[in-house]
């Protein structure tokens, strides 16, 4: 028997770097196991090798000899070749490269360039490789199908990139670790990138023949990755493994403090563009906009705002114009370079894309997209924010495309959404045990997009006057985004370049004139493009004139962007400095911090309103890991409603964090609030990795809220919530449906819960002309003024703190926290089985019980109202049978989505109670 090492193939050389996972085979078993730094390791598998009986004599003892000083002879190509262990049977077996040419970030395994033979090691890895990732230049989709290529190093596919057969991926999204693929490349293609030099064809149609995909899931390839063995035969290859625990996270934290040691400012040109299209499909080439500049840009980032008005599209995201625009996107690149397609994603009409030169793409990783909705309920995505992140060599940068809320009063709604989108997109991490990372942890963010900001305090013809006049700073002062930002209210830290053109909205469609429509929009600069970070240069800010599809002008913004370049010569010696610090220490060392505060009160929680308490952890001289851990027998570190951020991180010896602890009680836990099953108190866990555990106590008081109870529950208050004594709230809310329904043993309850008739008569009242009516998002603090008036009874007040759209949201937010909904679950497959017929819809509405009944007609009685005033408020009935089909008919699966054709059906099951008759 002769026992191999994962480090090692044939025996031949035992290397070992920081927490090691090893197999060792023998005749009779296979382990795996991962063993810590030091010298302790080197010593347990010599006494392995030493203790196993049976052993060839002929074999050598393992040899255990530290990283570089040591190089790895090339297996003799002819040797047989141990076949992975966790590789399928057909998995073809090889030498490959890893981590070549392109460096991951600060937070993520970084690899060394040029790890063949020729250098002081290489790494081998035995058994599940697969072929290089392939990637499609946007210029190279002729006639023929689009041209296959590989890319120049190691690098990962991201699965979820591939929405279409003609997309490109240039580095995915590098949730994983990379893994090597082949190391031959095809010579018979130019330059051994498979690109097809002699096409002179640029962007034409979408090729018939569609690119092959990979089939293995994201979780098969990680899965392949964690098994593959390797070699290690160089100190940085420590970091190209994921988990290595405490002693890679000091490395890492290291290294980013000495980041200016090992890299050098490089600089590249970005492009980065918006325009608002107003639902239009391209009519004209993009070129005067897109490849304006003589030179031809590095990376572009291109927005578009209301891609598509349809219904269709803001109910259920479908959309033929994301491709229509992308065609007209990728055919309108500059000429002089090639660009392949990064990255794409896209919120109902809102949309960003993603290129860089081919050259630059193996210098891409990290990428990673996200949306956040900002329309009614904080969901819809008529109004919201898309975003890609990215890393381009060792700098971190965030695009952000956004199309915040309409109409020149609504200023604070379009603040808030900015604040909505920063609080709510969040990344995940290369690191999966790392947390999310938001906007503002990168280095460099664009932020582009219709910010919907307009010229204040002025009419419409002195504005048209100015900008004729092109007194644009005299203009500009009247500015709501220069206001909001002189204000720091948003856009803290942002820059934006001055602004030498005339306003780019509002437009007649297909022409250069100011809008002539009934309302006649005043002039405004909508369209805008900020950016944050160090080492930008803006050289050009622009609107484009020539392109009048719209009724917005396109913006661009061309930038010089100084990136971290890394310089292998010093940051193979900078790593070295840190390995051999590191090496010092002992490993009896104790980690201690010392808390700022271990108790934490919070008084008087509401329903949907944030409370946060914050304390500072001090390191001594240790560095140290901590986390919030689980409690025995529980899932979590800490009940549903607190949330503690960071909830995990990394501290160098004497310094500090700050973590905020927030509680914010939602649809999810107010009922059990609201019953006493559930109480504000909890106990935290902060765990030290090689230390102790220190106990943080969480105490307060939840005061009970209509949101979040039961409809029969509130029929039975005839008092306002907040003026019961708790034993009656929790006695009410835990009353079952059967019970309450039998009126004879309780007394006269109500037919509809009180607070239901105080929103819906204030909208009745008010607004059932009011254009965009539960389309339109209201205002938190007024939801807040809202909630506080229903629980506390007081009617009069609710029209003196709130509008008609945030009583009109806080209606929907109000169904959409009821326990049981207005249709209740029992009958939802039912109602979608009877979607089509309305005399058997009437008939199920009439099994539900009394309280859901009632609820359920009186609702669709208002709605009808609603209707009667169409030419007003533009509501018709699919846009209300969309909205309230999901909060009236919710899937038994409480946390399953509804899929497409249970939302159309849905939609269709209440669309028949709004034409027909009741």
């Amino acid at each position: 028997m002769t026992p191999r090492s994962m480090l090692s193939p044939d025996g031949e050389l035992y290397i070992l770097g920081s927490d090691v996972t090893v197999q060792l085979n023998t005749a009779e078993l296979r382990l795996v196991f991962q063993l810590p730094f030091g010298s302790h390791t080197r010593t347990f598998l010599q006494e392995v090798a030493r203790a196993c009986p049976g052993f060839d004599p002929e074999t050598r003892d393992p040899e255990f000899e530290w990283l570089s000083r040591h190089r790895c002879a090339e297996p003799d190509a002819e040797s047989p070749k141990p076949r992975e262990w966790n590789s399928d049977p057909g998995t073809r077996s090889g030498l490959a490269p890893i981590g070549g040419g392109r460096h991951q970030s600060r937070n993520a395994r970084r690899g060394l360039e040029d790890v063949l033979p020729r250098g002081p090691g290489y790494i081998l890895l035995w058994g599940g490789a697969a072929e290089e990732p392939e990637f499609l230049l946007a210029e190279e989709m002729h006639e023929g199908g689009p041209v296959r290529g590989r890319r120049p190093r190691g690098g990962r596919r991201d699965e979820a990139l591939e929405e279409a057969d003609w997309e490109m991926s240039a580095g995915g999204g590098f949730r994983e670790r990379d893994y090597a693929g082949s190391s031959n490349v095809d010579s018979s293609r130019p330059n051994g990138r498979g690109t097809d030099q002699t096409s002179g064809a640029r962007c034409p149609e979408k090729p018939e023949n569609s690119l092959t995909r990979q089939n293995k899931s994201k979780s098969e390839m990680s899965e392949m990755v964690r098994s593959a063995t390797v070699t290690v035969s160089d100190k940085a290859h420590i970091l190209s493994v994921q988990k290595f625990g405490l002693r890679d996270t000091i490395v890492k934290s290291h290294l980013v403090q000495k980041e200016e040691n090992y890299t050098y400012i490089q600089n590249f040109r970005f492009f980065v563009g918006t325009y608002n299209v107003n639902g239009q499909s391209p009519k004209e080439c993009l070129r005067p906009w897109l490849s304006h500049s003589a030179l031809a840009p590095d990376v572009y980032c291109v927005g578009f705002q209301e891609l598509d008005l349809s219904k269709e599209a803001f109910f259920f995201h479908d959309t033929p114009k994301e491709e229509e625009w992308f065609k007209a996107v990728s055919e309108s690149l500059h000429p002089d370079a090639k660009y392949a397609k990064v990255k794409f994603v896209r919120l109902v009409g809102i949309m960003l894309l993603l290129y860089v030169k081919q050259e630059h793409a193996a210098y891409i990783s990290e990428v990673e997209a996200e949306t956040v909705g900002t329309g009614i309920m904080g969901r819809m995505g008529n109004k919201g924010g898309v975003a890609i992140r990215f890393q381009l060599h060792n700098t971190s940068i965030c695009v952000v495309n956004s199309h915040l809320a309409a109409h020149t009063e609504e200023y604070e709604r379009r603040n808030q959404d900015y604040r909505d989108i920063c609080s709510r997109m969040q990344f995940p991490q290369v690191d999966p045990s790392q947390p999310p990372r938001t906007i503002n942890k990168h280095d460099v963010i664009l932020w582009l997009g219709d910010l919907n900001y307009r010229i204040e305090e002025l009419d419409v013809g002195k504005v048209k006057k100015l900008v004729e006049e092109k007194a644009f700073q005299t203009l500009y002062a009247h500015d709501q985004l220069k206001i909001q930002v002189a204000a720091k209210t948003i856009f803290d830290g942002f820059t934006e370049g001055e602004i030498t053109f005339q306003p780019t909205y509002k437009y007649d469609t297909g022409s250069d004139d100011w809008d002539t429509s009934e309302k006649c929009r005043a002039p405004a600069w909508c369209d805008r493009i900020l950016w944050k970070g160090k080492n930008i240069t803006q050289l050009s800010y622009q609107s484009h004139m020539a392109l009048k599809t719209s009724d917005h002008k396109p913006v661009s913004s061309v930038f010089d962007i100084g990136v971290r370049v890394v310089n292998e010569e010093l940051y193979r010696k900078t790593l070295e400095e840190i390995v051999r610090s590191l090496d010092k220490m002992e490993n009896a060392n104790i980690p201690s911090v010392t808390l700022s505060k271990r108790e934490f009160c919070f008084e008087n929680v509401k329903y949907m309103q944030l409370q946060t308490e914050s304390f500072t952890i001090h390191n001594s001289q240790v560095p140290c890991q901590f986390e919030f851990i689980n409690k025995p027998d529980e899932e979590s570190y800490c009940k549903q409603w607190l949330t503690a951020r960071p909830s995990k991180g990394f501290l160098l010896p004497d310094s500090h964090v700050e973590i905020e602890l927030e509680l914010f009680v939602n649809k999810s836990t107010a009922t059990q609030l609201n019953s006493g099953q559930d109480t504000i108190e909890d106990i935290l866990v902060l765990h030290l990795e090689r230390g102790k555990d220190y106990f943080l106590s969480v105490s307060g008081n939840y005061l009970p809220s209509c949101f979040g109870s039961p409809l029969h529950t509130l029929c039975y208050m005839r008092e306002p919530i907040l003026d019961l004594p708790p034993k009656t709230v929790s006695a009410l809310t835990l009353m079952s449906m059967q019970t309450a329904d039998d009126r004879s043993q309780l007394e006269n309850p109500m037919e509809i819960p009180k607070e239901l008739w105080m929103m819906v008569d204030y909208l009745y009242r008010n607004a059932v002309q009011q254009e965009d009516l539960f389309q339109q998002p209201g205002l938190r603090p007024e939801f807040d003024h809202i909630r506080d008036c229903l629980d506390t009874g007081m009617i009069d007040h609710l029209s003196k703190g709130a509008n008609n759209h945030s009583v009109a949201e806080a209606l929907l937010l109000f169904l959409e926290s009821l326990p049981e909904p207005v249709i209740c679950y029992s009958a939802y497959h039912s109602c979608l089985e009877c979607s089509g017929n309305y005399a058997a819809s009437k008939q199920i509405i009439l099994t539900l019980p009394s309280f859901h009944k009632n609820v359920f007609n009186y609702l669709m009685a208002f709605l009808q109202e609603l209707l009667k005033n169409s030419a007003k408020n533009h509501l018709d009935e699919n846009i209300l049978a969309s909205i309230f089909g999901s909060l009236l008919l919710r899937n038994p699966a409480r946390h399953q989505k509804l899929d497409m054709a249970e939302k159309k059906k849905a939609q269709e099951f209440i669309h028949q109670f709004l034409c027909g008759p009741l």
